[in-house]
């Protein structure tokens, strides 16, 4: 019989293995071994949906994930309906792998699959705090992996060969899988035993590109000056993404956002758009913050050629063979001071707005080949006009973005309002 899910708080900690057994029974069965010879527990978890006798008996069988994830298996393998039995065996699985968690049982998680267990095994690691071992060994890892990724901190391996038996192929990348998830596994441990030995400053998020490095740069040399350790965030689409996960997660103390790029791709169609929900996270939490408008000249694209026809005869710039910018034009630049206008004024914490009259990138400014003043201004109107008269600080400078006055004085005042919101 398969243990009950909660039972499995009374012993130590535990690599969790969640696999579709209903399939690959002897494949997790080796990989279990493995672990367990290099001396970690292990927990196994049958996320299966199809009926049959399994080779390999769970610690948690998939009826209990499925009743985890609000269903009955029966009723899902009557049904059969794939995407909703999938569904609902990754909302069991998350909530398995998060109560663990949440009993100091987990030092680990490994998965092995197709496409169907890859997605059913992702869906747990992303229900689970950033630092703790990950492993995803799956056939889709060699193609677009941002479903599967999103914003945790997955380790993908390609399986090469298919799930499918133990072969002289699988059985070394199977291997090499048990060995790193081992490893990691005994790292976590070891750390969760001592306890934090590490920084322990408050930590404040920043957004960095390119074209933003000198502002960057600045601001982090500042803030770390005045006893904040400063994670940066690289504004490509998951930079961005992952940065509002961890605000909304409670991580920061304030948040330093000097690049908010992602919003023109979002806006206008590029390939580096964080999403509609960009820039939210830090005001619906009450998070401090400072905002300004850096690389909103911009568009991305990949090389030359992927640039959509429609934007041929754009102010296009070839950032390096494989990055194409495109210049935001002032209608467009007008729509991006709208939003980012409305989210900060509907701020709940303390926000401040840096607005760079100078240029907002090492390329939009005089002599660059982004320069371009009536696009910038209908951005700074429209900003203005958005959050004027509310609560939202606005400090307009001459500067561009990357002097080092400007960012020195953002993060000087991120720090003035954090201190109040601490005092």
């Amino acid at each position: 019989m398969a243990a009950n899910a909660s039972s499995l708080k009374e012993t130590g900690m535990a690599v969790l293995l969640l696999g579709t057994l209903d399939t690959k029974g002897a494949e997790y069965a080796y990989v279990r071994d493995l672990i367990a010879a290099a001396g970690q527990e292990v927990v196994l978890v049958d996320t299966g949906v199809m009926a049959g006798a399994r080779a390999l008996v769970p610690d948690v069988a998939a009826e209990e994930v499925a009743e985890a994830g609000g269903e009955s298996l029966e009723r899902l393998r009557s049904a059969g309906d794939r995407g909703a039995a999938l569904r609902a065996m990754a909302a069991g699985a998350a909530r398995i792998a998060r109560d663990l968690h949440e009993q100091g049982r987990l030092s680990g998680v490994l998965a092995l699959g197709g496409s169907g267990g890859s997605s059913i095994a992702a869906a747990a690691m992303a229900a689970l705090p950033v630092g703790l071992p990950k492993l995803l060994v799956s056939t889709m890892a060699s193609g677009d992996v941002s479903a599967y990724v999103g914003q945790s901190d997955v380790t993908l391996m390609y399986s090469v060969v298919d799930v499918a038996g133990v072969n002289s192929i699988s059985r070394q990348i199977l291997g090499n899988a048990a060995a790193a998830i081992a490893g990691m596994a005994a790292a976590y441990d070891a750390r969760s035993r001592t306890g934090p030995t590490g920084d322990d400053r408050p930590l404040v998020a920043a957004t960095m590109f390119g074209v933003t490095t000198p502002a960057g740069d600045a601001a982090r040399a500042r803030l770390e000056e005045l006893g904040y350790e400063v994670i940066v965030f690289h504004a490509t689409g998951s930079g961005g993404r992952a940065m509002e996960a961890l605000i909304a997660s409670g991580y920061f103390a304030g948040v330093l956002d000097l690049t908010t790029t992602e919003l023109a791709d979002d806006l206008v169609g590029g390939v580096l758009s964080a999403g509609p929900d960009r820039l939210t996270a830090a005001g619906a939490a009450g998070v401090p913050q400072v905002v300004s408008l850096g690389a909103l000249d911009m568009v991305n694209f990949g090389p030359m050629e992927t640039v959509p026809d429609r934007f041929r005869d754009r102010n296009l710039l070839v950032h390096n063979p494989t990055v194409t910018l495109m210049r935001t034009t002032p209608e467009e630049n007008a729509e991006l001071g709208r939003r980012i206008g409305a989210k900060l004024a509907a701020a709940s914490g303390p926000t401040a707005l840096f607005v760079p009259r100078g240029g907002v990138s090492a390329v939009d400014v005089p002599g660059g080949p982004f320069h371009d003043p009536a696009a910038d201004a209908a951005c700074f109107d429209a900003v203005l006009a958005a959050v004027a008269g509310g609560d939202v600080q606005v400090v307009e400078s001459s500067d561009d973005i990357n002097k080092p006055a400007f960012a020195v004085a953002a993060a000087e005042r991120l720090h003035e309002l954090i201190q109040k919101g601490t005092a």
